[in-house]
């Protein structure tokens, strides 16, 4: 319990932090202030109780037409004071979750963690972060908002409801067992928290399980979606490998994981409500059975059983919250528990436990790039091919070759400064170092967006974008790119435009150090060698270190820098060739 509370304090904290918190703690203190006027005009109610239905006992028609008036005012003061809390809520709802999902994509964002966090990269890696940050986010506050502001209102409620039933009980319940004669005093007040410990004891056994089961299905369902997006994203492929049938068997089969689950959670659910719903539909009607005692020993009045049984009905339903919120409260600790854990690994992403984590860098202090006793290793324990002791200098153009899967890619990243597997060491310059993959990464915000990325386009005056895709032989693209379209302008790109676009963020950009990753392995020979040529002659001070399988021609390479056969695995010896 005092994980799951100090979870959820590290989260409340998050979204009630942050600029203008003010507002939104005088937001939470008028929605709580609400709630006690609430109160007060449920104590209203309860009073207005006894002297209506003791008018009625006495046929007083004037009496019970003057409560009537006053049941009215009583109703839309209610009424009144719940929009205003509704609306105020909603506003606070509103805050909270901008300030909480502000929170989660900083700290996804910041320092890579959405790379490092990938699964089978990281010793936890994070499953479904879309759906952490855009649906738990919004969960999150949503249920500690209703939950927590409930709770605190049930908690006054319940000092004040005990108060007046104590105030009605100044009677004694007698009555013999078993020969002994037993007297309760204000046996109600007592007969109220009974019912419902004893209650909320089953409900709480009965309804364990549903924890796990929520947090599985947020899984699966986030599973489902991400196999949906991933048909999407890849249309084209699947389509062109006739894929659909393999694509319709991973989509069925990520949805039997949500119908197994769901089966599971159903199942729960009633045998929990096997008990929660007629507890539900008589704890509304037991207080009268309670105050029966009571009115035929003729210590109470009709007016006064009425009364009596209303106050202990709204002591037995403000106890309840534990029972009535059981669900809500096991969904919000699988939520609690998702978002927790998302913050905590995107604060220090773990690696995988036994690899080596040695490499070790620095900044270089003539503008050079060197590589010693570099190895580079897999998150799953294995040795990737040798990496010769390299020294690249400002200008040079390196081509990179070794056949496939020897870590070629993997020495990109661990240049960059993403990779941590392995030993040895990198000195670098400060420069960053861009790098262009085989299958660039295109916004969907518009060709603009797409071209000048990540730099705002609003960087770039407009000419000089058109000349760059002038130039790069997108010029038939540039109507999109007038007509300031979104997604629309990138959709239907082939591999090699999308190559292309992203050839002119280099001439945009202008970089000191640029990786090309197969970035042109699309294109045909003599589209692939003059674009080469251009980029030779618009940066000819850009350090260019080119992965490819055929060398680059037009590049005119200054070294080579091949990476060798395999390595033992971790479990077989570390590499000192």
């Amino acid at each position: 319990m005092g994980t799951v509370l100090r979870r959820i304090w590290r989260l409340a904290w998050r979204a009630g932090s942050g600029p203008r918190a003010w507002v939104g703690l005088l937001l939470f203190a008028v929605v709580l202030a609400l709630i006690f006027v609430d109160l007060w005009v449920d104590v209203q109610m309860i009073s207005w109780v006894r002297r209506f239905y003791d008018a009625l006992e006495q046929l007083d028609l004037p009496a019970a037409l003057r409560e009537l008036w006053f049941f009215f005012v009583l109703v839309g003061s209610s009424a009144a004071i719940f929009l205003a809390s509704d609306y105020l809520r909603n506003l606070l709802l509103l805050r909270w979750r901008e300030q909480l999902t502000s929170e989660a994509l900083d700290a996804w964002t910041s320092g890579n963690a959405f790379w490092h966090l990938r699964p089978g990269l990281s010793a936890e890696g994070i499953d479904n972060p879309d759906q952490r940050v855009a649906e738990d986010c919004r969960s999150f506050i949503s249920l500690l908002l209703s939950l927590t502001l409930d709770l605190v209102g049930r908690l006054a409620g319940i000092i004040t409801y005990v108060t007046i039933l104590w105030s009605l009980t100044d009677f004694v319940l007698s009555f013999s067992l078993f020969g002994f004669g037993i007297e309760i005093p204000r046996y109600m007040v007592w007969a109220a928290f009974i019912y419902v410990l004893v209650s909320s004891l089953i409900t709480h056994y009965m309804g364990k399980p549903l924890k796990s089961l929520y947090f599985r299905q947020e899984r699966r369902e986030a599973d489902f979606r991400h196999a949906l997006v991933q048909l999407r994203d890849n249309a084209s492929e699947i389509a062109q490998a006739q894929g659909a049938p393999a694509e319709r068997r991973r989509l069925d089969r990520r949805f039997q994981g949500i119908r197994q689950n769901w089966f599971r959670l159903i199942r729960r659910e009633l045998i929990l409500g096997l008990f929660t719903r007629p507890y539900f539909q008589t704890v509304l009607r037991v207080p009268i059975f309670f105050a029966m005692p009571a009115y035929f020993a003729g210590s109470v009045t009709f007016g006064g059983l009425m009364q009596l049984s209303s106050a202990f009905m709204r002591v037995t339903t403000t106890l309840s919250w534990f029972i009535f919120n059981y669900p809500q409260l096991a969904q919000f600790v699988a939520v609690s528990q998702r978002l927790d854990e998302m913050f905590r690994n995107a604060r220090a992403p773990a690696p995988v436990e036994g690899v080596p984590t040695g490499i070790t860098r620095s900044e270089s202090a003539d503008v050079r790039l060197r590589t010693a006793g570099l190895a580079l290793a897999t998150p799953d324990g294995r040795w990737l091919a040798p990496v010769p002791d390299a020294e690249i200098g400002p200008g040079d153009r390196i081509w990179i070759t070794g056949a496939s899967g020897q870590g070629k890619t993997t020495l990109v990243a661990a240049l960059s400064g993403l990779w941590r597997y392995g030993e040895g060491h990198i000195e670098r310059p400060a420069a960053p170092l861009m790098v262009l993959p085989q299958r660039p990464h295109l916004s969907e915000e518009g060709l603009a967006e797409a071209a000048c990325y990540p730099m705002d386009p609003s960087e770039v005056p407009p000419e000089r974008l058109r000349d760059v895709l002038e130039r790069l032989g997108l010029a038939d693209r540039m109507a999109a790119l007038d007509k300031g379209t979104g997604a629309e302008a990138t959709e239907g790109l082939s591999i090699g435009e999308r190559q292309r676009l992203a050839l002119a963020r280099v001439l945009l950009h202008r970089p000191a150090w640029l990786v090309l990753d197969e970035a042109t392995s699309a294109l045909d020979a003599a589209s692939e060698a003059h674009l080469f040529t251009l980029l030779r002659q618009e940066l000819p001070d850009t350090t260019i270190l080119c992965i490819a399988h055929r060398a680059p021609e037009g590049l005119e390479v200054t070294g080579q820098w091949h990476i060798g056969e395999a390595q033992p695995s971790l479990q077989e010896g570390k590499h000192h060739d």
